[in-house]
């Protein structure tokens, strides 16, 4: 604890570690704690009992929250024609083919937060994959972001889409929004995420579904929600 800021040891005081906190508790406690300059960020960290090596076990999807993420999001679409007319309309950041994947590659451009394309594109997209994929970029039909209605999912992006996937060690790290949301929009998002993770439960899974759940700021302490009592 020494090497941490006067800020955060104020607010881990607030937190008791041993203690399982209902989700509204948490909710209520990780704004309490969010003691920066900044408006920091809410996440929940959620660990499932799946093994993500298997592919029946993926758990993967995308929602839109409630109430945004408070943060802007920076949309490039991939697409030509009367899909890059509508994806213009629909307010995306930037639109074009070759040109932006020739820019990503050779510029090592990275001024998006969003990739959405069309079907048809993601043949000249595929070249990228190894640069997208490990930053979490590439676009994917689960997720919305492979698909002909792109008007849809510019809008979907710019209101507060946002990606669930596992990671390596079966956890699931994703942003509930800003602190300045308050307790009870951040818990409006948090039960939308939650309960499209536990529809997405994958038949192949076995026992208890949900075996941790942490929410946190962006400088503050974790603090443990009872997941016992969330399905």
């Amino acid at each position: 604890m020494a090497n941490k800021g006067k800020k955060y040891q104020d607010s881990a005081k607030l937190v008791e570690k041993t203690k399982l906190y209902d989700a509204n508790e948490a909710i209520a406690l990780v704004v309490q704690t969010a003691k920066a300059k900044f408006d920091e960020t809410i996440e929940a960290h959620i660990r499932l009992g799946v093994d993500s090596r298997h592919a029946d076990q993926q758990v993967r999807g995308a929602i839109v929250l409630p109430n945004g993420t408070g943060k802007s999001v920076r949309v490039l679409v991939i697409a030509k024609g009367d899909k890059a007319d509508e994806a213009k309309a629909a307010g995306a950041d930037y639109v074009g083919a070759e040109e932006y994947i020739e820019k990503i590659q050779k510029e090592n451009w990275f001024e998006f937060d969003v990739i959405i394309t069309t079907p048809n594109m993601m043949g000249l997209l595929g070249r990228l994959g190894k640069v997208l994929g490990p930053k979490g970029l590439m676009p994917n039909p689960k997720a919305g972001t492979v698909t002909m209605d792109v008007g849809k999912a510019v809008t979907e992006a710019k209101a507060g889409k946002i990606e669930y996937r596992l990671d390596k060690t079966n956890i699931i790290h994703c942003p509930i929004g800003k602190a300045s949301f308050g307790p009870e929009k951040l818990q409006e998002n948090f039960d939308t995420l939650l309960g499209a993770i536990i529809k997405a439960k994958p038949a192949a899974a076995k026992g208890q579904y949900i075996k941790s759940c942490v929410v946190a700021s962006t400088m503050g302490p974790g603090i443990k929600v009872n997941y016992s009592k969330l399905g």
